[in-house]
Order: C-alpha cells, then sequence, then structure tokens
C-alpha cells in the first residue's frame, strides 16, 4: 500500500494508503479474534467501533495508528454460503450494511482521548469519498489472557479460490490434488488474504497467469499475491512497498513458502524508477493511487500483456477505468464483491476479445 502523496502529509492525518495492514480476521460465529504486537498487560481496553462497510480498511488503520495491539472485525458478510471443512453448516447471520471493529489498548491509555480522535478522523474520510455512516462506539475492560497462543485456535486454512488456500505458519496441512497452499504468519501479516480486494486479484492471477511470466507486485503488503503468483508459474516477481516494515513483512512470508526464490522484494514508489519489463502488473491498492500508476503501468506491461487492479470501491470504478483506457489498455474483465470493484487490463492491438474493444 502506498501513501496519496510523497511527502508523508496525508500518511500522518490518515494513512488510508496502508488500511487492512494488520488486520486478520478468524470465523467463530459471530466474532472475530486477532491480536499482534504481542504483549502480556495486567488488563486491556476494548473499543468497538461500527461503521459502514465501506470504511472497514480505512477505520481498521486509524484504529492502530492509534495505538491498538490489533484489531478484530466482525462482518456478516463472510458467513454468506459459508460451509465448515468437514461439511457443517454455520447459523444464519442476519445481513446488515455495517462491521464491527474493536481495537485492544493498554491500561494506561486514554481511551476517551482515542475515541474523540478516531470520531475525527472517521469524519474526515468524505474527503476521500468513503463514508462511515452514522458511527456507534463501546468500551470495556479486559482482563489478563495469554494472547500469544489463545488466538491461533481459530485460525484455520481458509480456501481462497478453486485452486489457492492459505495456510497459518503453524499448521499441518495436507493439500489435496491440485491445490496450492500459501502459508502465512499472521502475527506478522498485514492481512490473509480474506478481504474481497485480495481475493478478487487472485482470481484475476489465476485467469491471466500460464507458466513463466515476470509478474509486478505494487504495494505487496504480506507478499500474498507474490507468492500465489510464484505458485501459479510465474517466473520472476518484482514486489514493492513504500513502506519498509511491508518490505521485511513480505520477505518474511515469502521466507516461509518454498520454491520462492523467484520473488525478489524492494523499497519502492508505486513504478517510479522501474524499468522492468512485465507480463503482468498487479496492484491492490487505493483507486486514487491506481490512477497514479496507469502510464507507468503501460510504459512496463509487454505487448499482451495484462495490468490487474484492485481495491477500487464503486463510485470510483469509472475514473479507475478512465485512467487505465486513456494510457491505451483495453478492458478484458471487470469484477465486483459488494462495494469493492476489481479489473484485468490489456496492452493488445487485437481488440477483439476485449471489452473495450
Amino acid at each position: 500500500m502506498f501513501a496519496l502523496n510523497t511527502d508523508g502529509k496525508l500518511r500522518k492525518k490518515i494513512n488510508l494508503a496502508s488500511v487492512c495492514r494488520h488486520v486478520i480476521k478468524f470465523p467463530i460465529f459471530s466474532r472475530f479474534l486477532v491480536v499482534l504486537c504481542i504483549r502480556i498487560m495486567d488488563k486491556w481496553q476494548e473499543l468497538t467501533v461500527e461503521v459502514l462497510r465501506d470504511a472497514e480498511e480505512a477505520a481498521s488503520n486509524i484504529l492502530i495508528e492509534l495505538g491498538s495491539q490489533g484489531v478484530a472485525i466482525d462482518d456478516s458478510a463472510d458467513y454468506l454460503g459459508h460451509v465448515g471443512k468437514y461439511g457443517e453448516v454455520f447459523p444464519e447471520i442476519k445481513q446488515v450494511e455495517t462491521v464491527k471493529i474493536t481495537a485492544y489498548y493498554p491500561e494506561n491509555v486514554d481511551i476517551e482521548a482515542v475515541e474523540k480522535e478516531v470520531a475525527d478522523r472517521l469524519a474526515e474520510l468524505t474527503d476521500f469519498g468513503v463514508d462511515a455512516g452514522n458511527v456507534h462506539y463501546a468500551t470495556q475492560e479486559l482482563a489478563e489472557q495469554d494472547w500469544a497462543e489463545n488466538w491461533k485456535k481459530y485460525y484455520e486454512p481458509t480456501r481462497i479460490s478453486h485452486d489457492l488456500t492459505i495456510v497459518p505458519s503453524w499448521t499441518d496441512y495436507e493439500a489435496s490434488e491440485g491445490e496450492k497452499t500459501i502459508r502465512l504468519d499472521p502475527g506478522m501479516a498485514f492481512g490473509t488474504g480474506t478481504h474481497p480486494t485480495t481475493k478478487m486479484s487472485l482470481f484475476a492471477l489465476e485467469q491471466v497467469l500460464r507458466g513463466g511470466e515476470t509478474v509486478l507486485d505494487v504495494g505487496t503488503g504480506s507478499g500474498v499475491l507474490s507468492i500465489a503468483s510464484s505458485l501459479l508459474g510465474a517466473k520472476d516477481i518484482y514486489a514493492y512497498d513504500l513502506d519498509e516494515v511491508a518490505v521485511r513483512v513480505a520477505q518474511e512470508n515469502i521466507d516461509l513458502n518454498a520454491n520462492t526464490e523467484n520473488i525478489h522484494v524492494a523499497t519502492g514508489n508505486l513504478l517510479q524508477g522501474v524499468d522492468i519489463q512485465a507480463d503482468v502488473i498487479v496492484a491492490n491498492i487505493l483507486a486514487d493511487i491506481l490512477v497514479n500508476m496507469t502510464e507507468d503501468a503501460y510504459r512496463l506491461v509487454k505487448d499482451e500483456g495484462y495490468l490487474i487492479m484492485s481495491g477500487i470501491i464503486s463510485d470510483k470504478w469509472k475514473m479507475v477505468r478512465k485512467s487505465a483506457e486513456d494510457a491505451g489498455f483495453f478492458l478484458e474483465t471487470h469484477m465486483v464483491q459488494g462495494e469493492w470493484n476489481a479489473c484485468v487490463f490489456k496492452k493488445t492491438d487485437d481488440i477483439s476479445g476485449v471489452i473495450g474493444g
């Protein structure tokens, strides 16, 4: 993920561009549990914020920037069509348009001041086309628990697509025939691949990768898209992120997976200074940032190559499409999940098989 500008001002004010970096979801019926940056203390304070689904990632990031030791997300949409690994059916959950995000703070933090700051920052999201809705807050104290181990039992292997399954690093998991596994350590990951934007990016990679490609992963975050690209047969993957922490985390996750020596991670601001010609460029970042990289992407994508973009809320879709088409791309695939959009654009002279042709 990348800041909306290069001077860091917006990142300090509202770090929209690194949203959901420390967010991990664990399905346990009506609740999700996560703990990162583990510490054991006598007491914790819990702040729960209920916002519209479109504001989930931004609100999560705000809570973490204000010192949360992790966040939990309760989203009714995660239960749609969910069936257990042994065929058990989960209870029906009433679908609502809001999500509850719970943050955890040490007992010495002024939780009322945190709540006020959260409210101020959420109000500013409208400047970026994100509506948090009528926000509700709740706080409570938690007794000492061994967070470092208890949460692990709630994180299980998750089938993301037809071929790809994300597996926690400590789990013994036997893949079925043809199944490809991505091992992540959620104690250090910025996401587990369960968000719609990541899922659609993975679907798109499955669509375009046939083996032997060069891939550029812009805003790599946890490195999940780079790892998936390697598993799907890409020859060389170059992953970039403006955040040095993300670069380190991505490398650590890459090292958890076999045969990933072909992934090269580096600090970088979008595609600035990159001169590698790629068959595929994939970017799961904010729409306002995507439009700033489409010209560079066209410069770097080989003829008949692809640009995959995700992280696009619905009211930004036309803007992103226009930017890509103005750069010279043609739309081949458009995916929608809820309010999120993803797309596959192609650099080609043969426009007979593309949507924009």
